[in-house]
């Protein structure tokens, strides 16, 4: 799938700080040429990666108790308020385009793996330890995601969509490291299949180029495609060779990758030829072809920036469009 964005093209990861969801979007339409709904998990955790998750289940519904998230037999305050903000979101992002629509837009999701981890079953565990919570938990994430999609096209009909899944969780999740309630002990792995149909039955649901975010080390690169991702978003600094394999012959099936090579906190950012090293670096390990780098490389904070300051977010977002630039010029 060719991806609707040119070469040396720049994006956001998702979040941001502070508030104010016109300034955010406001933010992400003048710095990024692939703008993104934004995410301000600072207004508490209705908009946080749970919160945020959970906004779109359908027919799945989740209240916030003392030990966090939890599924609840009925809609409540707390479900209806992770919707609002939602809305609120969309419409701000609205606002903000004043009817200039741009040609890409990403919109983000908590992936399925990572979202059961986040809430817990009625008895208190979490989700991802019952097998028929989780497959119910991926077909409702599913459907709101279409529908999700759905608002999105009608809002920004000239607009090509992006969907990217979050799942930070999910190398823990396949190496059993998630704790349980208790945290004498850890949950029991999926096996490969399951992993791979959850996350199939998720990224399913759109047509267009979607792209699964895992910043965490040892990214499952070959589950992530086997499930229909059709492009990677991973952060430079926690790759290692040992992920080269994989990431080569993703990259040279065309498979474009998001990379994390600005930090998504304070930084100083006055050198950003050496930023663009590591990923200079990875291409020599890939042995791939320089010319082909701006056209598979989209620049991307290394992760959400809702823990930087308001004037550094505007910066990192800027310097991931100047980055993106320099990628297209003449290969050294």
């Amino acid at each position: 799938m060719t991806p609707p964005w040119g070469p040396g093209a720049a994006t956001g990861i998702g979040s941001l700080p502070g508030t104010d969801p016109l300034e955010a979007a406001r933010v992400v339409l003048g710095e990024l040429a692939v703008p993104h709904l934004p995410e301000l998990p600072a207004r508490g955790p209705h908009a946080d990666l749970a919160g945020r998750g959970l906004a779109l289940l359908v027919d799945l519904h989740a209240d916030l108790q003392p030990s966090g998230w939890r599924f609840v037999p009925r809609p409540g305050r707390d479900a209806r308020l992770a919707r609002d903000l939602l809305a609120r979101d969309l419409d701000a992002l609205e606002e903000a385009a004043d009817g200039a629509h741009p040609a890409v837009l990403k919109t983000q999701a908590t992936g399925p793996w990572t979202l059961s981890t986040l809430v817990e079953l009625h008895r208190g565990d979490r989700a991802l330890a019952d097998h028929g919570a989780m497959a119910d938990l991926a077909e409702s994430l599913a459907e709101g995601l279409r529908r999700h999609l759905a608002d999105l096209r009608a809002r920004f009909p000239q607009t090509a969509l992006v969907l990217q899944l979050d799942e930070p969780s999910l190398p823990a999740v396949l190496a059993a490291r998630i704790p349980t309630a208790s945290g004498f002990a850890t949950l029991r792995a999926p096996d490969r299949q399951t992993a791979r149909d959850r996350l199939r039955t998720v990224i399913g649901v759109h047509d267009g180029t979607v792209a699964v975010h895992c910043c965490a080390p040892s990214p499952p690169v070959e589950l992530l495609l086997e499930a229909g991702a059709t492009a990677l978003s991973l952060d430079a600094a926690v790759l290692t060779p040992r992920d080269d394999d994989l990431l080569g012959e993703a990259v040279d099936r065309g498979v474009p990758v998001l990379l994390g090579l600005v930090p998504g906190t304070d930084a100083d950012l006055s050198d950003l030829d050496a930023r663009l090293a590591p990923v200079k670096r990875l291409w020599h390990r890939l042995g791939l072809d320089p010319a082909l780098l701006p056209q598979s490389v989209v620049v991307t904070p290394a992760c959400g920036l809702a823990g930087a300051s308001p004037s550094y977010s505007r910066s990192a977002l800027a310097a991931c469009t100047e980055m993106g630039r320099r990628l297209t010029e003449a290969p050294e």
